[in-house]
This record gives C-alpha cells, sequence and structure tokens, in this order.
C-alpha cells in the first residue's frame, strides 16, 4: 500500500522532525509494533498499527512485527496467525518478523552481566512478600534480606533457576536500583522469573526461566536499532526503567543503541471494553460467540461486521495521536464505515421481513429483466439485471392497513413505486384466520417503467424481490455490545456485564433477497435499499445458505436516541 505524506502534524512526528533535522540516529526512523500474542488485537491496537507503520512509511524507514512472548503461559500460535492476519488486512507489511524469544539467549547472558556488576540479584521472597516489602505510593520499600548476596552466590542461583532446578515462585532476578524510589517501577523489580514444565510456542521447553516485559522490551528495541519506541501513556512510569536498564547495559556489557521511548493516550471508544482480560472474559464465559463475534471491537470481529481497512485507517487519522486521555464516540467510527461504504458498496435489494405481493393484472408466466444500476452515483460500477415477476415480496413495514400519520408507502387503495420498477396500487389485502395479513395484491400501471405516471404524484418508493428468483437467506442485525457508553465505570456497584446490551443481536431467519446474491463473495460489502449496510459472513462456505451481517445503518440511529 502507498501513501501520500499526510498533511497533518502530531507530536509524536515533530519530536522525529526535530531528530532528523538535528542529525540523530543518521538520519533513520525505525519503529515497531510489539503485540503480546495472548489475545486478538482490537480496535485500540489498530490506532497503534497505523501510527507505527504510517511513521515507518512516510518517513521511509522500517517497521518491524515483534511478538512479546514471553509468557507462554497465556500464548499460543492462533494468536500469532490472527495477528499477522489483522496487520496485513489493515494493508501494512513489516520489514522483519521478530520474537523477543529470538532473543533468549542474548538476554540471559545480558542479566549474567548485570548480576556481575552487582546491579541484579537472586530473590527468595515470595511474590506476596515482595508486594509487602515494595511499599506504596506513600511509604517507601525496604530491602530484601536477600539483596546483599554475593554476586558468586546469585550467578549460582540464577544459573540453577535456569537449569530448572526450583519451583515456580522460589527464587526471581531483581534488578538492584532503589527501594525507596519515589517511581515504584524501579523499587528492585523483576527481571527473570521461573516457569518451569511450560512448552513455549516458539521455543519449546528449553526454557525454564522467562524474562519480564519491562526488561525485554528495551532491549529488544536496542537490538533490532528501533529509534523511536511508541507506546501508550501507562508506560510512561515505566519510561526510567527502560532508560535504566539500557544505561546499566551499555555500562556493562556493551549495548550502544538507545532507543528514545514516546507516550501517547491509548484509545478509548464508548460502548465498547478494550481490557483483553475483559475481552477474554466475554469470549470464555460465553457472551459473545468468539473473538471474531462481529459485536467485539476485535478487528476480527470488525472484518467479519463488514467493515474495511480503509474505514479503520481513517478512523485513526480522524482521532489523532495526543497525550490527552479521552472517549472517542462510537458513531465516530460508524461514520467512517458508513461514508466508505455509501461511495463504494454496490446496491442490492433483500427483503427482511417479507410480505407478499400479487400483481393481479401482469402476464402470470411473464419474468421481465430490468437493467439497474450497482450505484446511484458511481457509473464505474456497473448495472446489473433485476427480474421482475407477478409474484414479489415487499417488507412488511411498507404496508399499513390503518396507516399512521405521513406514512408515505403503500396502504389500501394508494399508490407507491417499486424501485427500479413500476408504480403499483393496493386493491385487495388478504387475511389468514388468525386475522394476520398474509398478502396484499395490487395492479401496476405498465406505462411507469422509468417514467412518471401521468395526472398523479406517487410519493413513496419501496423495495422489493421477486418471488420466482429469490434467494432465502438468514440476516444478523448487530447492535453495540453494551447499553451504556461507559461499561467500565463501576457507578452504583455496576460491572461491565450488567452493561451487556441484551438486543444486541437479532437473527432474522426467513429472508429474501434478489437473486445476483448468490454470486457474492464472503466478506463482500453491500448496501441493502432502505435497511442498511451489510456483508456477507466471512465464514461462509460455498453451498451454505447465505447469511448476511448488519456492518452498519444507513444513519445515526443511536445518535438520534441519545439526542
Amino acid at each position: 500500500m502507498t501513501q501520500e505524506v499526510p498533511k497533518q502534524i502530531n507530536f509524536i512526528r515533530q519530536i522525529i522532525d526535530e531528530d532528523l533535522t538535528a542529525g540523530k540516529n543518521a538520519g533513520k526512523v525505525a519503529t515497531r509494533f510489539p503485540p503480546e500474542p495472548n489475545g486478538y488485537l482490537h480496535i485500540g491496537h489498530a490506532k497503534s498499527i497505523c501510527l507505527n507503520f504510517g511513521i515507518a512509511q512516510d518517513y521511509k524507514g522500517s517497521c518491524n512485527l515483534r511478538f512479546d512472548d514471553t509468557n507462554p503461559n497465556k500464548e499460543n500460535i492462533e494468536y500469532v496467525e490472527a495477528i499477522k492476519k489483522d496487520v496485513q488486512w489493515l494493508g501494512f507489511e513489516w520489514n522483519n518478523l521478530l520474537y523477543s524469544s529470538n532473543y533468549f539467549d542474548t538476554l540471559y547472558g545480558f542479566a549474567v552481566a548485570l548480576i556481575t556488576a552487582g546491579v541484579a540479584y537472586v530473590d527468595d521472597l515470595s511474590a506476596d512478600e515482595i508486594r509487602e516489602y515494595r511499599g506504596t505510593l506513600k511509604q517507601a520499600g525496604k530491602n530484601s534480606p536477600y539483596r546483599d548476596r554475593t554476586v558468586e552466590e546469585n550467578l549460582n542461583l540464577f544459573e540453577k533457576m535456569k537449569n530448572g532446578e526450583f519451583e515456580d515462585g522460589s527464587h526471581v532476578l531483581r534488578a538492584k536500583i532503589d527501594m525507596a524510589s519515589a517511581n515504584i517501577n524501579l523499587r528492585d523489580p523483576t527481571l527473570y522469573r521461573i516457569r518451569s514444565g511450560v512448552v513455549h510456542h516458539q521455543t519449546g521447553a528449553e526454557w525454564s526461566i522467562y524474562p519480564m516485559y519491562d526488561y525485554t522490551h528495551c532491549i529488544s528495541d536496542a537490538l533490532e536499532g528501533i529509534t523511536h519506541s511508541l507506546c501508550t501513556l501507562e508506560f510512561a512510569d515505566h519510561r526510567p526503567l527502560y532508560d535504566w536498564v539500557l544505561e546499566q547495559l551499555e555500562k556493562h556489557a556493551g549495548l550502544k543503541c538507545h532507543p528514545q521511548q514516546i507516550e501517547f493516550s491509548r484509545l478509548n471508544l464508548e460502548y465498547t471494553v478494550m481490557s483483553k482480560r475483559k475481552l477474554t472474559e466475554l469470549v470464555t464465559q460465553g457472551h459473545v460467540s468468539g473473538w471474531d463475534d462481529p459485536r467485539m471491537p476485535t478487528i476480527a470481529g470488525l472484518r467479519r461486521r463488514g467493515y474495511t481497512p480503509e474505514s479503520i485507517r481513517e478512523f485513526t487519522k480522524r482521532i489523532g495521536v495526543t497525550k490527552s486521555e479521552n472517549i472517542i464516540e462510537m458513531g465516530v467510527l460508524e461514520d467512517c464505515i458508513r461514508t466508505d461504504l455509501n461511495n463504494n458498496a454496490q446496491r442490492r435489494m433483500a427483503v427482511l421481513n417479507p410480505l407478499k405481493v400479487i400483481i393481479s393484472n401482469y402476464p402470470t408466466n411473464q419474468i421481465e429483466q430490468l437493467n439497474v444500476s450497482n450505484h446511484p452515483q458511481n457509473e464505474a460500477l456497473g448495472t446489473r439485471v433485476l427480474p421482475f415477476s407477478r409474484e414479489l415480496y415487499i417488507d412488511q413495514n411498507d404496508f399499513a392497513e390503518i396507516p399512521p400519520a405521513k406514512f408515505k408507502r403503500l396502504i389500501p387503495g394508494g399508490e407507491v413505486r417499486l424501485r427500479n420498477a413500476y408504480v403499483i396500487k393496493c386493491e385487495q389485502v388478504i387475511k389468514n384466520d388468525d386475522g394476520e395479513i398474509i398478502e396484499v395484491q395490487c395492479r401496476y400501471d405498465a406505462d411507469t417503467l422509468g417514467k412518471k405516471p401521468e395526472g398523479r404524484k406517487v410519493k413513496g418508493v419501496i423495495h422489493w424481490v421477486s418471488v420466482e428468483s429469490a434467494i432465502a437467506a438468514q440476516v444478523n442485525l448487530y447492535d453495540r455490545l453494551f447499553e451504556n457508553a461507559t461499561p467500565d465505570s463501576t457507578k452504583d456497584g455496576k460491572t461491565y456485564y450488567d452493561y451487556l446490551n441484551s438486543n444486541s443481536l437479532t437473527v432474522l431467519e426467513s429472508c429474501y433477497v434478489e437473486s445476483n446474491l448468490k454470486d457474492a463473495q464472503a466478506g463482500e460489502q453491500f448496501q441493502f435499499e432502505r435497511e442498511g449496510y451489510f456483508c456477507l459472513d466471512e465464514n461462509y462456505q460455498t453451498g451454505d445458505k447465505l447469511v448476511f451481517n448488519r456492518t452498519v445503518t444507513l444513519r445515526d440511529t443511536w445518535g438520534k436516541i441519545n439526542s
């Protein structure tokens, strides 16, 4: 994907521009996107992807995809492959595909160097004891009784940790910094912990100890020659540790590169949650069908719902990059996809709640082939042939026996235009024994194909499909997963579970769509005229019943409700 250098500017690009002007980093710009493969990426990650890869593209630099795979208990290859797919789907290609585990030998060697230099030690305190000794934001911590072990003893214990001679949790390797630091992250943070008997998706059972993120991340950046390490604001308090590790390794192990960590605000979006833990709970507890459920804010879920890469890239551009925490309205994201599909999606007709119409004066065996446009404003999208016959389906909502005020659709004795076809007039309503309307009989005006009727004005236009050629389909009407705009709020003691929207999915199993949709491809998007934007479910297999997912409504109905 090629892009012009964007006109907009943000504080990160200003920093990079200043660095280039000053001749820093030999004029090079190198970024990375470093996800942990313990779940699927969500829309918040898309912001980081577009930022890191976009900067690399615009400055003719490089961007690595590096998996932070230091916690094998929660990671697996499924997530690795899903993340790779998401990055490529968004339109980006990495310069190097890397894993933190590529550096395990180097990381271990650096840890030995820190021990040898007297700035790291093996601690026997339990996790609870370490937490207690660390102190609080208002109270300084206190030194571990094991803090002053000799270098030889620490090296011996660390090797035994590596060889799997200790149980999980019995020992950790800690940095020796300052237990009285105002920054709690500098109170002798853990660098390595034991994870024995775990099979890592890249290294197998080779290792019994695994490095912590704060230790691994900065070293990985340095080894790859990253110039600007971009991360979200919660890591601002970790930056002194990032710098400490690199400074110590420069001093004691000859590590030369020292990337600059820059923090930006994370994406908070209305009517959803971004915590990977909470998203995992939604999946494991059955509140959604999986990580790619179209109600999920995951990239996989958005893709299956019908979002396009262009719409997500446009969304990240609109919200920008700042240091200010805020909550983005869901309507901004929905407007991006609505605009994209309005411009690019071909039009089709689908009847979601069918009501049969018989055109009594239309020849019984005649099937007329109407040539209609695929897009009213885009001739390049061509035309299609639409079968028209004596028996049609219209939507139940487009007929009212006793119409409300200003109802402009079909009523007894009234006329309406069928989209791309004729004007029809209702003459009779057929009901079953329960008094339910099951059929409407009409007459058509044969002189109104592509022309206005003479001597009268017909205001209403409704969509339809031919009974003879229509295809049965299931339509999933997806809505927002939560009723509350901020489900993470804990007002009145409620949790995000309490705000789940019980109407977030309505399944319509008796729909009919026009025959041209028989050739639709899985994931392909359409505007169902007068209904909204839909896509053929990504999981559709040829031969199955067609299943369409609603991407977004034609208008922002939630915005109207809230206003």
